[in-house]
């Protein structure tokens, strides 16, 4: 597995680590295969309702696709809200988990831009089964469980 160096040391949005290459997304047809990621995950595999997994923040958002041995693998969002900036829809393909996918999106999403201030407070809606995962990354649990679409979660937020 390919060890990413700390947030800190990445600049921009587009870098490859070994066969893992995360890009913002900038044109339809990316955008369509990060749709039909979640579709796979969220809608298929998780049973979320399709209207609930697609919003009106679609257009707002940044979006990221991981593209692994050049095919999609993984995508997520971020998206600017009054709390901040919320990190979401990480979706990663069944068979690309464990290879390093999520990972790559954390360290693009948190090397975007927009959370350059370290001021700024960054926070997700993270999966009860995630946390770990999340925590490994930096993250830690705020607040008490809640759900959505029937799935539970905990508000996570980066540690500074």
């Amino acid at each position: 597995m390919c060890k990413l160096p700390p947030v800190e040391k990445y600049l921009h949005c587009h870098y490859t680590c070994g066969v893992i290459e995360v890009i913002e997304i900038n044109s339809r047809g990316h955008l369509e295969s990060a749709f039909e990621i979640r579709r796979q995950v969220f809608v298929i595999e998780q049973e979320v309702p399709a209207d609930e997994e697609y919003d009106e923040f679609e257009e707002s958002c940044v979006h990221f696709l991981a593209i692994s041995k050049g095919i999609p693998a993984g995508t997520a969002r971020i998206r600017e809200t009054q709390g901040g900036i919320k990190l979401e829809r990480f979706a990663v393909l069944k068979a690309h988990r464990t290879a390093g996918v999520g990972r790559a999106l954390v360290y693009a999403c948190l090397s975007h831009p927009k959370l350059s201030d370290p001021n700024i407070h960054v926070y997700m809606h993270a999966q009860e089964h995630a946390m770990g995962f999340y925590a490994k990354l930096g993250f830690e649990a705020e607040g008490d469980r809640f759900m959505e679409c029937d799935i539970p979660h905990y508000t996570m937020v980066r540690k500074v």
